[in-house]
Protein backbone atom coordinates (compact mmCIF):
# COMPACT_ATOMS: atom_id res chain seq x y z
CA UNK A 1 0.00 0.00 0.00
CA UNK A 2 1.17 3.51 -0.76
CA UNK A 3 2.44 5.41 2.26
CA UNK A 4 1.03 8.73 3.42
CA UNK A 5 4.32 10.37 2.46
CA UNK A 6 4.02 9.41 -1.19
CA UNK A 7 2.93 11.76 -3.96
CA UNK A 8 -0.83 12.27 -4.50
CA UNK A 9 -0.63 10.46 -7.82
CA UNK A 10 0.75 7.39 -6.08
CA UNK A 11 -1.71 7.31 -3.19
CA UNK A 12 -5.00 5.39 -3.31
CA UNK A 13 -8.20 7.33 -2.75
CA UNK A 14 -11.17 6.74 -0.49
CA UNK A 15 -14.64 8.25 -0.25
CA UNK A 16 -16.32 8.14 3.16
CA UNK A 17 -19.87 9.38 3.56
CA UNK A 18 -21.21 10.96 6.73
CA UNK A 19 -17.82 11.98 8.11
CA UNK A 20 -18.29 15.26 9.97
CA UNK A 21 -18.46 13.35 13.24
CA UNK A 22 -18.78 9.91 14.80
CA UNK A 23 -17.96 6.68 13.00
CA UNK A 24 -17.50 8.37 9.62
CA UNK A 25 -14.96 10.88 10.90
CA UNK A 26 -12.97 8.18 12.70
CA UNK A 27 -13.05 6.00 9.57
CA UNK A 28 -11.82 8.86 7.39
CA UNK A 29 -8.93 9.41 9.82
CA UNK A 30 -8.10 5.68 9.93
CA UNK A 31 -7.87 5.56 6.14
CA UNK A 32 -5.77 8.73 6.09
CA UNK A 33 -3.35 7.10 8.54
CA UNK A 34 -3.25 4.06 6.23
CA UNK A 35 -2.04 6.27 3.37
CA UNK A 36 -5.25 7.16 1.54
CA UNK A 37 -6.25 10.53 0.19
CA UNK A 38 -9.73 10.89 1.63
CA UNK A 39 -12.81 12.52 0.13
CA UNK A 40 -15.70 12.67 2.54
CA UNK A 41 -19.22 13.99 2.77
CA UNK A 42 -21.54 15.50 5.35
CA UNK A 43 -24.31 18.07 5.61
CA UNK A 44 -22.48 20.32 8.08
CA UNK A 45 -19.85 22.59 6.56
CA UNK A 46 -18.72 24.72 9.53
CA UNK A 47 -18.45 24.08 13.27
CA UNK A 48 -21.53 25.26 15.10
CA UNK A 49 -23.87 24.56 12.17
CA UNK A 50 -24.52 20.90 12.96
CA UNK A 51 -28.09 19.96 13.83
CA UNK A 52 -29.98 16.65 13.84
CA UNK A 53 -33.67 15.78 14.22
CA UNK A 54 -35.11 14.16 17.33
CA UNK A 55 -35.55 10.41 17.48
CA UNK A 56 -39.35 10.46 17.88
CA UNK A 57 -41.97 12.69 16.27
CA UNK A 58 -43.52 13.60 19.61
CA UNK A 59 -40.18 14.97 20.78
CA UNK A 60 -41.16 18.15 18.92
CA UNK A 61 -39.76 19.95 15.86
CA UNK A 62 -36.58 21.14 17.58
CA UNK A 63 -33.28 20.57 15.86
CA UNK A 64 -30.63 19.22 18.21
CA UNK A 65 -27.18 20.85 18.05
CA UNK A 66 -24.19 18.55 17.55
CA UNK A 67 -20.45 19.16 17.10
CA UNK A 68 -18.44 18.33 13.99
CA UNK A 69 -18.08 19.69 10.47
CA UNK A 70 -16.49 19.11 7.09
CA UNK A 71 -13.93 21.82 7.84
CA UNK A 72 -12.78 20.21 11.10
CA UNK A 73 -12.48 16.73 9.59
CA UNK A 74 -10.55 18.16 6.63
CA UNK A 75 -8.02 19.81 8.93
CA UNK A 76 -7.47 16.58 10.87
CA UNK A 77 -6.99 14.57 7.65
CA UNK A 78 -4.54 17.07 6.17
CA UNK A 79 -2.56 17.06 9.42
CA UNK A 80 -1.82 13.39 8.65
CA UNK A 81 -0.03 14.36 5.43
CA UNK A 82 -2.62 13.32 2.83
CA UNK A 83 -5.19 15.17 0.76
CA UNK A 84 -8.70 15.89 2.02
CA UNK A 85 -11.66 16.62 -0.23
CA UNK A 86 -14.70 17.79 1.79
CA UNK A 87 -18.04 17.65 -0.06
CA UNK A 88 -21.40 18.76 1.21
CA UNK A 89 -23.95 15.97 0.63
CA UNK A 90 -27.43 15.31 1.97
CA UNK A 91 -28.37 11.64 1.75
CA UNK A 92 -32.02 12.61 1.41
CA UNK A 93 -31.25 14.74 -1.67
CA UNK A 94 -30.60 12.45 -4.62
CA UNK A 95 -29.16 15.27 -6.72
CA UNK A 96 -26.55 16.04 -4.05
CA UNK A 97 -25.61 12.36 -3.87
CA UNK A 98 -24.93 12.26 -7.61
CA UNK A 99 -23.09 15.57 -7.41
CA UNK A 100 -20.85 14.28 -4.61
CA UNK A 101 -19.71 11.32 -6.69
CA UNK A 102 -19.19 13.56 -9.72
CA UNK A 103 -17.03 15.89 -7.64
CA UNK A 104 -14.67 13.17 -6.45
CA UNK A 105 -14.31 11.66 -9.90
CA UNK A 106 -13.75 15.08 -11.47
CA UNK A 107 -11.18 16.20 -8.88
CA UNK A 108 -9.30 12.94 -8.28
CA UNK A 109 -10.35 10.72 -11.17
CA UNK A 110 -10.96 7.58 -9.15
CA UNK A 111 -12.36 6.03 -5.98
CA UNK A 112 -10.49 2.96 -4.76
CA UNK A 113 -12.42 2.56 -1.51
CA UNK A 114 -16.01 3.61 -0.84
CA UNK A 115 -17.35 3.54 2.71
CA UNK A 116 -21.12 4.00 2.83
CA UNK A 117 -21.43 5.22 6.40
CA UNK A 118 -23.93 8.08 6.10
CA UNK A 119 -27.39 7.33 7.45
CA UNK A 120 -30.68 9.18 7.11
CA UNK A 121 -32.23 10.01 10.46
CA UNK A 122 -35.63 11.66 10.22
CA UNK A 123 -37.80 12.77 13.11
CA UNK A 124 -40.26 9.93 13.64
CA UNK A 125 -38.37 7.07 11.99
CA UNK A 126 -38.14 5.41 15.40
CA UNK A 127 -41.81 5.93 16.24
CA UNK A 128 -43.90 3.02 17.43
CA UNK A 129 -45.78 1.08 14.77
CA UNK A 130 -49.21 2.71 15.00
CA UNK A 131 -47.66 6.17 15.32
CA UNK A 132 -45.46 5.78 12.25
CA UNK A 133 -46.04 8.21 9.39
CA UNK A 134 -45.67 6.21 6.16
CA UNK A 135 -44.19 9.26 4.44
CA UNK A 136 -41.43 9.26 7.06
CA UNK A 137 -40.84 5.56 6.35
CA UNK A 138 -40.65 6.28 2.60
CA UNK A 139 -38.10 9.07 3.07
CA UNK A 140 -36.06 6.85 5.34
CA UNK A 141 -35.96 4.08 2.72
CA UNK A 142 -34.99 6.64 0.06
CA UNK A 143 -32.04 7.87 2.10
CA UNK A 144 -30.80 4.61 3.56
CA UNK A 145 -31.38 2.39 0.53
CA UNK A 146 -32.38 3.98 -2.78
CA UNK A 147 -29.98 6.91 -2.71
CA UNK A 148 -27.18 4.58 -1.63
CA UNK A 149 -27.76 2.73 -4.91
CA UNK A 150 -27.31 6.03 -6.75
CA UNK A 151 -23.88 6.55 -5.17
CA UNK A 152 -22.81 2.97 -5.84
CA UNK A 153 -23.91 3.19 -9.47
CA UNK A 154 -21.76 6.30 -9.88
CA UNK A 155 -18.59 4.86 -8.36
CA UNK A 156 -18.76 1.18 -9.36
CA UNK A 157 -18.07 1.51 -13.12
CA UNK A 158 -14.66 3.07 -12.50
CA UNK A 159 -13.72 0.28 -10.11
CA UNK A 160 -14.72 -2.32 -12.68
CA UNK A 161 -12.79 -0.52 -15.41
CA UNK A 162 -9.62 -0.44 -13.27
CA UNK A 163 -10.08 -4.07 -12.24
CA UNK A 164 -10.48 -3.51 -8.53
CA UNK A 165 -12.01 -1.63 -5.64
CA UNK A 166 -13.43 -2.14 -2.17
CA UNK A 167 -16.83 -1.11 -0.84
CA UNK A 168 -17.74 -1.22 2.84
CA UNK A 169 -21.39 -0.76 3.77
CA UNK A 170 -22.08 0.19 7.37
CA UNK A 171 -24.89 -2.12 8.40
CA UNK A 172 -27.01 -2.25 11.53
CA UNK A 173 -27.86 -5.05 13.90
CA UNK A 174 -31.41 -3.70 13.86
CA UNK A 175 -31.71 -5.03 10.30
CA UNK A 176 -31.44 -8.65 11.35
CA UNK A 177 -32.35 -8.66 15.04
CA UNK A 178 -35.82 -8.20 16.48
CA UNK A 179 -35.98 -5.30 18.94
CA UNK A 180 -35.83 -6.48 22.56
CA UNK A 181 -38.48 -3.93 23.57
CA UNK A 182 -40.62 -1.16 22.05
CA UNK A 183 -38.96 2.03 20.79
CA UNK A 184 -38.09 4.21 23.74
CA UNK A 185 -37.70 1.23 26.06
CA UNK A 186 -34.55 -0.23 24.55
CA UNK A 187 -35.87 -1.08 21.07
CA UNK A 188 -35.85 0.68 17.71
CA UNK A 189 -38.35 1.76 15.09
CA UNK A 190 -39.32 -0.36 12.11
CA UNK A 191 -38.90 2.49 9.59
CA UNK A 192 -35.20 2.70 10.39
CA UNK A 193 -34.54 -1.03 10.75
CA UNK A 194 -36.40 -1.93 7.54
CA UNK A 195 -34.43 0.64 5.56
CA UNK A 196 -31.18 -0.78 6.90
CA UNK A 197 -32.35 -4.31 6.07
CA UNK A 198 -32.79 -3.28 2.43
CA UNK A 199 -29.39 -1.59 2.47
CA UNK A 200 -27.85 -4.79 3.77
CA UNK A 201 -28.65 -6.61 0.52
CA UNK A 202 -26.50 -4.36 -1.66
CA UNK A 203 -23.09 -5.86 -0.86
CA UNK A 204 -24.17 -9.35 -1.83
CA UNK A 205 -25.65 -8.14 -5.10
CA UNK A 206 -22.41 -6.35 -5.98
CA UNK A 207 -20.28 -9.38 -5.15
CA UNK A 208 -22.48 -11.66 -7.24
CA UNK A 209 -21.96 -9.47 -10.31
CA UNK A 210 -18.57 -7.79 -9.87
CA UNK A 211 -16.35 -9.91 -7.65
CA UNK A 212 -15.00 -11.50 -10.82
CA UNK A 213 -13.93 -7.98 -11.88
CA UNK A 214 -11.95 -7.45 -8.68
CA UNK A 215 -14.56 -5.43 -6.80
CA UNK A 216 -15.30 -6.56 -3.23
CA UNK A 217 -18.18 -5.40 -1.06
CA UNK A 218 -18.36 -5.98 2.69
CA UNK A 219 -21.16 -5.57 5.22
CA UNK A 220 -19.79 -4.24 8.51
CA UNK A 221 -21.91 -4.04 11.65
CA UNK A 222 -20.22 -1.42 13.85
CA UNK A 223 -21.86 -2.65 17.04
CA UNK A 224 -23.53 -0.33 19.53
CA UNK A 225 -21.51 2.85 19.11
CA UNK A 226 -22.59 5.83 21.19
CA UNK A 227 -21.70 8.74 18.90
CA UNK A 228 -22.12 12.46 19.53
CA UNK A 229 -25.36 12.38 17.58
CA UNK A 230 -26.69 9.39 19.50
CA UNK A 231 -25.85 10.98 22.82
CA UNK A 232 -27.46 14.26 21.81
CA UNK A 233 -30.67 12.51 20.74
CA UNK A 234 -30.91 10.49 23.93
CA UNK A 235 -32.29 7.01 24.34
CA UNK A 236 -28.97 5.20 24.22
CA UNK A 237 -29.14 4.46 27.94
CA UNK A 238 -32.26 2.33 27.55
CA UNK A 239 -30.57 0.33 24.79
CA UNK A 240 -27.50 -0.23 26.95
CA UNK A 241 -29.80 -1.37 29.75
CA UNK A 242 -30.97 -4.21 27.47
CA UNK A 243 -27.48 -5.67 27.48
CA UNK A 244 -25.90 -4.00 24.45
CA UNK A 245 -22.27 -3.23 25.28
CA UNK A 246 -20.93 -0.01 23.70
CA UNK A 247 -18.29 -0.28 20.99
CA UNK A 248 -15.50 2.36 20.88
CA UNK A 249 -16.16 5.02 18.26
CA UNK A 250 -12.89 4.36 16.45
CA UNK A 251 -13.34 0.56 16.22
CA UNK A 252 -15.21 0.48 12.87
CA UNK A 253 -12.49 2.62 11.28
CA UNK A 254 -9.83 0.22 12.50
CA UNK A 255 -11.82 -2.67 11.06
CA UNK A 256 -12.22 -0.93 7.71
CA UNK A 257 -8.54 -0.04 7.43
CA UNK A 258 -7.79 -3.75 7.88
CA UNK A 259 -10.49 -4.92 5.45
CA UNK A 260 -9.24 -2.73 2.60
CA UNK A 261 -5.60 -3.78 3.03
CA UNK A 262 -5.40 -7.36 4.29
CA UNK A 263 -5.18 -10.34 1.92
CA UNK A 264 -7.14 -12.29 4.55
CA UNK A 265 -10.18 -10.01 4.32
CA UNK A 266 -11.87 -12.02 1.56
CA UNK A 267 -12.90 -14.67 4.08
CA UNK A 268 -15.49 -12.16 5.35
CA UNK A 269 -17.24 -11.81 1.99
CA UNK A 270 -20.86 -12.88 2.18
CA UNK A 271 -21.02 -12.34 5.94
CA UNK A 272 -22.01 -9.52 8.23
CA UNK A 273 -18.80 -8.64 10.02
CA UNK A 274 -19.16 -7.94 13.75
CA UNK A 275 -16.75 -5.08 14.46
CA UNK A 276 -16.01 -5.83 18.13
CA UNK A 277 -14.97 -9.41 17.34
CA UNK A 278 -12.82 -8.42 14.35
CA UNK A 279 -11.06 -5.60 16.19
CA UNK A 280 -10.43 -7.82 19.20
CA UNK A 281 -8.76 -10.37 16.92
CA UNK A 282 -6.46 -7.70 15.47
CA UNK A 283 -5.08 -6.67 18.85
CA UNK A 284 -3.48 -3.28 19.41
Amino acid sequence: MASATGTPAARPTALVTGASRGIGRETALALARAGYDVAFTARTVEEGQGVIPPRYSDDGPERIAVPGSLRTTAARIEALGVRALPIRMDLLDRHSVRAAADTVLREWGRVDVLVNNAVAHIAGNHDRFLDLDVDVAARTVAGNYLNQIVLLQAVLPGMVERGGGTIVNMCSGSATTDPPAPPGEGGWGVAYSASKAAFGRLAGAINAEYLKHGVRAFNLDPGFVITEAGSARGGTGSIADKGFDPTPEDAPGRAIAWLVSSPDADRFLGRVIWTPKLVASLGD
